[in-house]
């Protein structure tokens, strides 16, 4: 369990990966906050940690201005929400500055939003998903002139320079690559990355994840694809499979999966989705399962290669003895996730 130590600690170091663990609520203000909470820091003493929201409000303390702790943090903005949808429902839509105006939306705003949470600008971002749109126009066999046209392009060496910048081959040589698409979530646990393929999710990690780097290496290599911001229609379904699990109105998954990897790592993985809601196993009981008792690193080492958290539930494993052992989201989320089920099992 988190210390009164560890939760002042990480508001001191606004910590969001803490982000939905807890509640800081000061005593001498009757306000409460959210860990990564960028107003002057309470002393120790003059702290109350609660578990929810509601737990703050029920107790007389009022939400802070600064961070919003009752809204999703870093949620999109609805009119960013429905420059999107335009986007999604004709790729070859180009927005100019004065176009965004006209929606109301300032250009300088709104590239300063996609920096923050995207890492690249809102015209990137478009330019991006046009290119996708075209690649996969041309993975269903469309010609290379009338893909480049439908995408908005003036001229097919314009295409061909971009597409190539971004895929590292021409258009016509795109037949033999994939793409794999991110987007990010937000969840009360804090942010987080999901990528798609044509298949089904097959990424999803909390931002702060040391190893979501290399997962993403790996994901290219796996894929043999370029991963790419854009739209993919799984996302549509996962966000709206997570928003009801958090809600603690869903149990399961339905979302299509696609988990390339060993016999082996698919054998435990397959383990892992059968471990009921609200209950936990350990990796020792995943071993004898496999008819290996002795391999019990070796079933660890493969939870720890599961690149879908929450949804493939590595979660649920604990140690022989009950402890929590390590998680890529951190052992806090890992309890907050493990008591959240039980409490709605």
């Amino acid at each position: 369990m988190l210390t009164r130590e560890r939760m002042y600690q990480a508001i001191v170091e606004k910590d969001t990966s803490f982000e939905g663990t807890f509640f800081t609520a000061v005593k001498t203000t009757g306000i409460f906050c959210r860990p990564s909470c960028t107003a002057r820091k309470p002393k120790l003493e003059n702290v109350e940690f609660v578990t929810s929201a509601k737990e703050a409000i029920q107790k007389g303390y009022r939400p802070c201005k600064v961070c919003r702790p009752l809204e999703k943090s870093g949620e999109t903005p609805a009119p960013i929400r429905e420059l999107l949808e335009a986007l999604y429902a004709d790729p070859s839509k180009k927005f100019r500055d004065g176009e965004l105006t006209a929606l109301g939306l300032e250009p300088t705003t709104l590239r300063r939003w996609f920096l923050k949470n995207h890492g690249i600008t809102f015209h990137a971002y478009q330019r991006m998903f046009r290119l996708n749109s075209a690649f996969r126009h041309l993975r269903e066999g469309a010609s290379v002139t009338g893909t480049a046209f439908e995408a908005g392009y003036d001229s097919l060496s314009g295409f061909a320079d971009s597409f190539k910048s971004v895929f590292g081959v021409a258009p016509s040589n795109s037949r033999s690559r994939n793409v794999v698409n991110v987007s990010r979530l937000e969840t009360p646990l804090g942010t987080m990355f999901a990528c798609a393929a044509a298949s089904g999710i097959c990424l999803l990690e909390f931002s702060d994840r040391k190893m979501l780097e290399t997962e993403l290496k790996d994901i290219a290599r796996l894929h043999n694809a370029e991963i790419i911001p854009g739209h993919n229609p799984h996302f549509d379904t996962l966000r709206s499979q997570l928003d009801e699990y958090f809600e603690g109105k869903r149990k399961s998954f339905s979302v299509p999966l696609f988990m390339p990897g060993t016999p082996f790592q698919q054998q435990v993985w397959q383990l892992l989705l059968d471990v009921p809601f609200g209950t936990t196993s350990t990796y020792k009981r995943q071993a004898q399962t496999l008819g290996s008792p002795s391999a019990i690193r070796a079933v660890a080492r493969a939870n720890g290669m599961n690149r879908i958290s929450i949804l493939v539930p590595c979660h649920r494993i604990i140690s022989e003895d009950g402890q929590l052992t390590g998680y890529g989201g951190g052992v806090h989320r890992k309890q907050w996730l493990l008591d959240h089920e039980k409490k709605n099992a």
